[in-house]
């Protein structure tokens, strides 16, 4: 963790870090991204959506009316299930980067979903007992449509190749709402349409820094477009 510091020549000698940090944002956005490197560069454990693990998800992706509903309770319980796990071994005393909310789960569900598949997809989600934790920081990344499209397409994953410009932006429209009221924890929104996190470390400097100075409430953070 020093060398990662020295690098990038910050000094935290002074500063106290937030213990649990959950990311999110759309589908393209780099929450994965900055989770994994606020992770190495704060010596943190990630707890990382696994959406390879969905057997339903390409073909969500094809044909969404189809499989939407049986999409939606994998990653319900995924989601409940890395959250049991890590209660039961006592392991949310470490800090730890997230790179996903487990409020999210309903926002995608109410886009995927219609009104009869909603009411059973409720039906479950109140049966489940979800203890997760209140994050100390999230961190919320916004970009437009077009640049999550580059990105998906960048990224290459195949299954994602199949995502329609409606249901990105549906997502994209759900996230803006979801946060526009989010008061469960501090919050910090980024505007990541020109943001660089994963090569460049100026990029990833400047919102460590920022994000070092938020101990409550609603922050914005636009880059310096010179980095």
């Amino acid at each position: 963790m020093d060398a990662i510091f020295e690098e990038l020549g910050l000094d935290l000698t002074r500063e106290q870090l937030p213990r649990f940090i959950a990311v999110e944002g759309c589908i393209g956005v780099g929450k994965t991204t900055l989770a994994r490197n606020l992770a190495q560069l704060f010596n943190y454990d990630t707890l990382l959506e696994q959406p390879e693990q969905n057997p339903f998800l390409e073909r969500f992706y094809r044909d969404p009316k189809s499989t939407a509903l049986p999409t939606q309770l994998f990653f319900l319980f995924q989601r409940a299930n890395q959250i049991h796990s890590l209660r039961q071994n006592d392991l949310f005393e470490p800090v730890r980067v997230a790179d996903f909310l487990i409020d999210k789960d309903q926002l995608f569900a109410r886009v995927t979903l219609d009104d009869d598949e909603f009411a059973i997809y409720r039906q479950v989600y109140d049966k489940l007992v979800i203890d997760a934790p209140r994050p100390d920081l999230v961190i919320y990344l916004q970009a437009p449509l077009n640049v999550l499209g580059d990105r998906i397409r960048q990224r290459g994953i195949a299954a994602e190749q199949y995502i329609s410009q409606d249901y990105l932006q549906a997502l994209n429209d759900a996230y803006t709402e979801f946060f526009h009221y989010y008061d469960s924890a501090p919050l910090l929104i980024v505007n990541a349409q020109d943001l660089n996190l994963a090569s460049n470390r100026g990029h990833f400097k400047q919102l460590v820094e920022y994000i070092l100075t938020i101990k409550s409430g609603r922050h914005y953070y636009n880059p310096i477009p010179a980095l």
